[in-house]
C-alpha cells in the first residue's frame, strides 16, 4: 500500500506524511504510526514472545511502559543493548519507521525464528545519544523525492509539493490543449522561455455561474506574457490589454474528433477575441501575440475565475493594500482603506473590479492585478508557504486542477521544472509592465487602444533577453563583456557592396524571405554577387552570418547593410557558390523581420510608464 493508501485508511492528512529534511532541503515521506508491520518480528517482539512462553511478566522483558526499567542483565536503564530495544523505544533497524512507542505487537508464538538485525543497523546508539530516539535509516524504496517550486507562474503556476507516488494523481487533474506548432514541443532548463498566462472570463463550472455573461465562450480577458531570462537573473511580465486592437492570424485548431480546422484570421479586432471567438483555442492567442510582438511564445497556461478563488485560499490569503475605501456593486468588492488579506470570493472581486480604482478602465484594472500578483509571488516564495507541507499540498491540488496548459508541459514533472526555474528569479528583478498604448485614433468615443510608438522597443528588449530591472553588477559586467566582444566583430575595414559574395538561406524566417532579401540586396544595396540557396534544412531562432577569416571585411559590410548585431557573425568557413567562388553564408532565422529591417539588439531596455517590480508593496488607488 502506498503513502496515500495509508493516509486514507487512518483519516490522516497526506500532507502530514511529508517532513522537511534539514540535511537535504527536500521533503521526505514519513510513514504513519498505523502503517502495516513486517510479518517477521523485530528483536523486541521476539523477546516479548519468549518471555511470555516462559511465563515472565511483560514488564521484565522490556515492555511498552516508558516508566519501566530493564530487568537485571538487560543493561542500564535508558541504554540499549545488542538485540534489545530501550524501554519504550523501537530498536534500531526495526521495520516501519514512525512506529509509536506504545504499540503492542501481536504474540509471535514460541516457534518464531531467531531475530536478525537488519544489515547496517548499529548494535548500540552512537555516543551522546543515550536515552534519545535512535536515528532511523530510510530505505531507498521509502525515500520519495518531493518538490517545491514556485515564485511565479501567474498566480497559477504552480508551486507544489508532492512525491513521485503522488505525481499520477496530480497529472490526472491537469487539462491540456494541443496547439500544434504555435508553441514549443518541450521545455529547456538552459534557455530563456516565454509563457503566455491567460485568465479567461468563461462563466461555466461550479462557482462561476453568478458572474456576468453566463453565455461567454471564454475570451482572453487577462493576458500576461511572462519572459524568463536565460541566466534566470530577471523576468518580465508584460500585460496585454484585452481591448488592444490587433490582427488575429489564421489558426489551425485540433477538433474533438482529431481532425484539424483552420479558423480564418481577422484584422483590426480586440485582442480578447483571439480566444473562444469562432472556436479559437489558446494556440490562436499564442499566434496573435507572436504576430503583435514578434516574440515566439513557448507555452501557455490558462485558468478561469475559480483559479483565483482556490489558489488564494490554498496559500492562506494574499495581502493587499487600498489607498481608499472601495464599494463596487458590480464586482461585489467592499473593502475599507488600508491593508487586507484576501482569499476566495473576495480575492476574485478584487482582481475583477473596474470601478473601484483609477479611471475605472481596463488599464487601471491591469495595474491592480499586477499589484495582486506581486503580492501573491511574495507569499508563494515566503518561508510560511514553502516550509508548510499542508499549504503546499493544498496548493499542488488547487494549481493542477485550475490549470489548462499546452501538451508540451502537461505533465507534473515538467511543470515542476518550470516552477523551479522560476523560483531562481529574485522577486526584486521581476518587472511588471503593460504594452505601451494610445487611444484608438479611429474612434470618436474611445473604447479601445492601439500600440504606442515605444511598443516596438519594449518587444525588442524582451525578444533579445534584455532586463527591465536591475541585476547584480557582476552579472551585468559579464553581459557587458559579451556585448563588447560581439561589437568588436563589427569593427574593421569593410568591402565594397559589389565585392560581397553571399549565399542566402531560409532557416526559419517567413516563407519567401530569402528571395525577397536577395532582390533587396541586388536592386537597392548593390550586393550583386548574391544568390538564393533555398531552405537551410534547419530552424534557427536567430539570423546568422558565417564567414572564413579572410572574408571578415565582406561580413562586416553585409552586417552594416542589414543591421545585424555582432552576435550574428559566426567566424567559420566559406562555402562555394554557383560560380565556383568562395562565399559567406547568410541564414535567416525566426527573428528575421524583413529585408532592410535592422536586427541589432537593444543594449538597454526602455523605461515604461507605470512599470514596477514584484518586491515592492503598493496600495491600489
Amino acid at each position: 500500500m502506498d503513502a496515500q493508501g495509508r493516509g486514507r485508511a487512518e483519516n490522516i492528512d497526506p500532507a502530514d506524511q511529508w517532513v522537511l529534511n534539514p540535511n537535504t532541503g527536500e521533503y521526505e515521506l514519513r510513514l504513519t504510526p498505523s502503517a502495516p508491520q513486517s510479518a517477521v518480528p523485530g528483536p523486541r517482539r521476539a523477546a516479548r514472545a519468549a518471555s511470555r512462553a516462559a511465563g515472565t511478566p511483560t514488564g521484565a522483558a522490556g515492555g511498552s511502559s516508558r516508566a519501566r526499567t530493564a530487568a537485571p542483565g538487560q543493561g542500564a536503564p535508558g541504554r540499549e543493548t545488542p538485540g534489545r530495544g530501550a524501554p519504550g523505544r523501537a530498536a534500531p533497524g526495526r521495520g516501519a519507521p514512525g512506529r509509536g512507542p506504545d504499540h503492542e505487537a501481536p504474540d509471535a508464538g514460541p516457534d518464531v525464528p531467531a531475530p536478525r538485525r537488519r544489515r547496517g543497523a548499529p548494535a548500540e546508539p552512537p555516543p551522546g545519544r543515550r536515552g534519545r530516539r535512535p536515528v532511523k535509516k530510510k530505505s531507498k524504496a521509502k525515500k520519495v523525492l518531493a518538490w517545491t517550486g514556485g515564485t511565479m507562474a501567474f498566480v497559477v503556476l504552480a508551486v507544489g509539493t508532492a512525491g513521485w507516488l503522488y505525481l499520477k494523481h496530480l497529472e490526472g487533474n491537469i487539462n491540456s490543449t494541443d496547439v500544434g506548432d504555435a508553441g514549443s514541443k518541450g521545455f529547456s532548463k538552459d534557455e530563456a522561455f516565454n509563457i503566455l498566462l491567460i485568465g479567461t472570463d468563461k462563466r461555466t463550472g461550479a462557482g462561476n455561474e453568478g458572474y456576468g455573461d453566463k453565455g461567454s465562450v471564454g475570451h482572453a480577458d487577462t493576458n500576461i506574457l511572462l519572459h524568463v531570462a536565460k541566466d534566470r537573473t530577471n523576468a518580465t511580465a508584460m500585460s496585454i490589454p484585452r481591448d488592444l486592437i490587433v490582427d488575429v492570424p489564421d489558426c489551425p485548431t485540433k477538433q474533438d474528433d482529431g481532425t484539424e480546422k483552420v479558423v480564418p484570421g481577422t484584422d483590426g479586432v480586440r485582442f480578447n477575441t483571439s480566444l473562444g471567438q469562432d472556436g479559437r483555442n489558446a494556440g490562436c492567442t499564442m499566434r496573435t501575440v507572436e504576430e503583435l510582438t514578434g516574440i515566439h511564445v513557448d507555452h501557455f497556461m490558462m485558468a478561469d475565475f475559480n483559479a483565483v478563488k482556490t489558489l488564494t485560499t490554498a496559500v492562506g490569503g494574499v495581502d493587499v493594500c487600498l489607498a481608499h475605501a472601495v464599494n463596487d456593486k458590480k464586482s461585489k468588492l467592499n473593502l475599507s482603506e488600508g491593508p487586507h488579506k484576501l482569499q476566495g470570493e473576495e480575492a476574485l472581486a478584487f482582481v475583477r473590479t473596474r470601478h473601484g480604482f483609477g479611471n475605472e478602465s481596463d488599464l487601471d484594472r491591469i495595474k491592480v492585478q499586477q499589484q495582486f500578483l506581486s503580492s501573491l509571488m511574495r507569499k508563494m516564495s515566503s518561508g510560511d508557504t514553502l516550509t508548510n507541507p499542508k499549504k503546499l499540498y493544498k496548493l499542488a491540488e488547487a494549481a493542477t486542477k485550475a490549470l489548462t496548459v499546452d501538451t508540451g508541459i502537461d505533465d507534473v514533472g515538467t511543470l515542476k521544472d518550470v516552477a523551479l526555474e522560476l523560483k531562481k528569479v529574485p522577486t526584486k528583478n521581476i518587472t511588471f509592465l503593460t504594452v505601451p498604448v494610445v487611444d484608438n485614433p479611429a474612434e470618436k468615443v474611445h473604447a479601445t487602444v492601439v500600440p504606442g510608438p515605444t511598443a516596438p522597443q519594449v518587444f525588442d528588449a524582451i525578444k533579445n533577453d534584455v532586463s527591465f530591472s536591475e541585476v547584480k553588477k557582476q552579472q551585468q559586467a559579464s553581459k557587458d563583456a559579451a556585448a563588447a566582444a560581439d561589437a568588436a566583430k563589427l569593427k574593421g575595414t569593410q568591402s565594397q557592396a559589389s565585392e560581397v559574395r553571399v549565399r542566402i538561406l531560409n532557416g526559419g524566417a517567413a516563407q519567401g524571405s530569402a528571395q525577397k532579401t536577395l532582390e533587396w540586396l541586388q536592386n537597392e544595396e548593390g550586393v550583386t554577387k548574391s544568390e538564393n540557396a533555398g531552405n537551410a534544412g534547419t530552424s534557427l531562432s536567430r539570423t546568422t552570418l558565417e564567414y572564413a577569416p579572410d572574408q571578415a571585411d565582406q561580413a562586416r559590410k553585409l552586417a552594416a547593410i542589414m543591421g545585424l548585431p555582432g552576435s550574428a557573425l559566426k567566424p567559420g568557413k566559406s562555402v562555394i557558390n554557383t560560380q565556383g567562388l568562395p562565399a559567406i553564408t547568410l541564414t535567416l532565422g525566426k527573428d528575421f523581420k524583413g529585408a532592410g529591417v535592422s536586427l541589432t539588439a537593444p543594449v538597454k531596455a526602455p523605461e515604461v510608464q507605470g512599470q514596477s517590480t514584484a518586491d515592492k508593496v503598493e496600495c491600489a488607488k
